[in-house]
């Protein structure tokens, strides 16, 4: 095989090539032994006529097509055996210029990873936000921390009011005639918590342990049950069980009970220190972004549209994939919604564009500025996922798999990446 090579625009290259005769008889050899039991001549079983007969019954191109498919995605290979500092980021566009029993022509023209013209990238100046913890966040924290320490009391001596909990039996009706799923018996329902339609939990407020009324609500214009939207509805309510919810008291018993620390104070400053490194670390994370979205910005790629449709796919994909870890197929979300799939890919077309043009970015900062993983960069990251995940690094590995451990790769370029960037810029 021999071929020319012609650098085209638009990051684009097309091949000319000239296959071998011996080459390309062998594939039209091939390609009879795995077509002729197709084929039917008259003085031979099935699949036994030679392939001259075969041939001059059905024309001497009966076999190109499957040879075709033999040879081309061979030879387009060793092609980019010998190219190795080509990136094609598409199928190529192939066409037929000659074609006998004896000599095959062909061109193929492929997109390649586009050229990246990196802006400044160093030398930037960037600002770290600050960070401040108030007393009123490390408050709330603990508030929720007391909620969640909480219990439920039954009570008797008054009526029901926003954020009690009560055990009800209720039955609606339209018009006078009960609906399907409008009677419960024995159901707890915390007033506030908006798990009915507008205006039942107000009316069951103010009532009493023992007392029945009718509570008149209207079903929302826009309502599941397509029979119930907009129409006016009557619950008959019988209040069984109120209970209230018991905070326990702010002291140093609470922070033994919510914490491994024997003092309120203790716990208090506790709390003020992981808030503060939750912040650092959005802090941190706000930066790394605001650094990644400067280089990208300062950087000019024409980002071709074959990488824009299959980040686009991929997108799309993922977004289903997380609709079925909820339970939900994409065919019930685009019934649900009215939304399409032509639609939603456009969704992603302009994140899609942003995540190609990144990637891409990025990937030439690391060739310019010559980073490169070493086995110590790998073994960092495994210690940190040991760490986060309560595990030691040999279980962590175990877990791992090779598309994993390409990940532990992807991520120590990341890392060293960041660090350079970082680095190399001035963070105030």
């Amino acid at each position: 095989m021999s071929y020319t090579k012609e650098m085209l625009e638009n990051d684009r290259v097309k091949f000319t090539v000239d296959v071998d005769t011996e080459q390309w008889k062998a594939a039209l050899n091939e390609a009879y032994i795995k077509e002729r039991s197709k084929y039917q001549v008259d003085g031979f079983r099935k699949g036994h006529a030679p392939r001259a007969f075969i041939e001059r019954i059905y024309g001497p191109q009966v076999f190109f097509d499957e040879a075709l498919d033999i040879v081309l995605p061979k030879t387009y290979d060793e092609i980019l055996d010998k190219e190795t500092e080509l990136f094609p980021v598409d199928r190529p566009e192939v066409s037929i210029t000659a074609i006998t029993d004896s000599t095959l022509q062909y061109t193929a023209e492929v997109q390649l990873k586009p050229t990246v013209t990196l802006g400044a990238y160093t030398g930037l100046e960037f600002t770290r936000d600050k960070v401040k913890v108030t007393k009123e966040e490390v408050s709330e924290e603990i508030e929720r921390a007391r909620e969640n320490a909480g219990w439920w009391e039954q009570i008797t001596d008054r009526p029901a009011q926003m954020g009690d909990k009560v055990k009800i039996d209720y039955t609606g009706s339209v018009d006078g005639v009960a609906f399907e799923g409008g009677t419960a018996a024995d159901y707890e329902l915390t007033l506030g918590s908006g798990a009915f339609i507008p205006g039942f939990e107000e009316g069951v407020v103010g009532m009493n342990v023992g007392e029945s009324k009718n509570v008149n609500v209207k079903f929302p214009e826009q309502y599941h049950a397509e029979n119930l939207a907009g129409k006016d509805a009557v619950f008959v309510v019988t209040v069984k069980d109120i209970t209230v919810k018991k905070l326990p008291e702010l002291d140093d018993e609470f922070a033994k009970d919510v914490s491994e620390f024997d003092t309120l104070k203790a716990y208090e400053a506790d709390v003020k220190k992981k808030i503060k490194e939750r912040k650092e670390d959005s802090a941190e994370a706000a930066l790394e972004r605001k650094i990644i979205e400067t280089v990208v910005e300062n950087a000019s790629v024409n980002v071709p549209q074959c990488m824009i449709n299959d980040e686009t796919e991929e997108m799309v994909n993922e977004f289903a994939y997380r609709l079925m870890y909820q339970g939900m197929n994409i065919d019930d979300y685009f019934k649900y919604t009215g939304q399409t799939p032509e639609k939603l890919k456009e969704t992603y077309v302009e994140p899609a564009t942003k995540a190609v043009k990144t990637r891409l970015v990025l990937e030439q900062v690391i060739k310019a500025a010559g980073i490169e993983v070493t086995p110590e960069d790998e073994e960092a990251v495994y210690a940190d996922l040991a760490s986060r995940q309560n595990k030691s690094v040999e279980e962590i590995k175990k877990d791992f798999n090779e598309h994993y451990a390409s990940y532990i790769k992807n991520e120590a370029l990341n890392k060293k990446l960041m660090a350079y960037l970082k680095a190399n810029n001035t963070v105030k």
